[in-house]
């Protein structure tokens, strides 16, 4: 009887995963998740019950910026954050309210800044001198996770 069942049970899990397919959605383009983090986030050692715990990062709601592909010599940084970009933005999206967000792009290579009050955020930067660098390529989502940290010490 319980060679049966196991019999019964195997073929039941192993007829619904075949039938299952990983969505894959039409495009291509970017998406990731947006996140804040700040404060201290140095690493500190433990005296047992005094210890500080460290914000975590938790999802934003923001605006994030695709441009062509932009420079770090061709911006204008104050306060850890750009203020003005010689390039027009190509679009934008919104990212909800857990930091998620997704935008369709043509096959090609751009800037992604999300924007803050008082300017615009990226914090990466490729050997070449590219802001916020991401390639985006035919019938390919490309993950990008963006983590908000200008007002962090590391």
């Amino acid at each position: 009887m319980k060679r049966l069942l196991l019999s019964l049970l195997a073929v039941l899990v192993l007829g619904t995963t075949q039938n299952c397919k990983p969505y894959k959605p039409e495009g291509q383009g970017i998406t990731g998740t947006l996140t804040w983090v700040e404060g201290n986030q140095m690493p500190s050692i433990s005296d047992g019950d005094n210890t500080e715990a460290k914000a975590s990062a938790k999802g934003i709601q923001r605006t994030v910026r695709i441009y062509p592909l932009v420079k770090f010599q061709d911006l204008k940084v104050e306060e850890g954050l750009y203020t003005a970009i010689a390039e027009k933005p190509l679009t934008e999206v919104e990212s909800d309210e857990n930091g998620t967000y997704s935008v369709q792009l043509s096959p090609g290579r751009y800037s992604v800044f999300v924007v803050e009050k008082g300017g615009l955020f990226a914090n990466i930067f490729d050997g070449e001198g590219y802001v916020q660098p991401v390639t985006v390529k035919e019938s390919e989502w490309t993950l990008l996770d963006i983590e908000v940290n200008y007002k962090a010490v590391y």
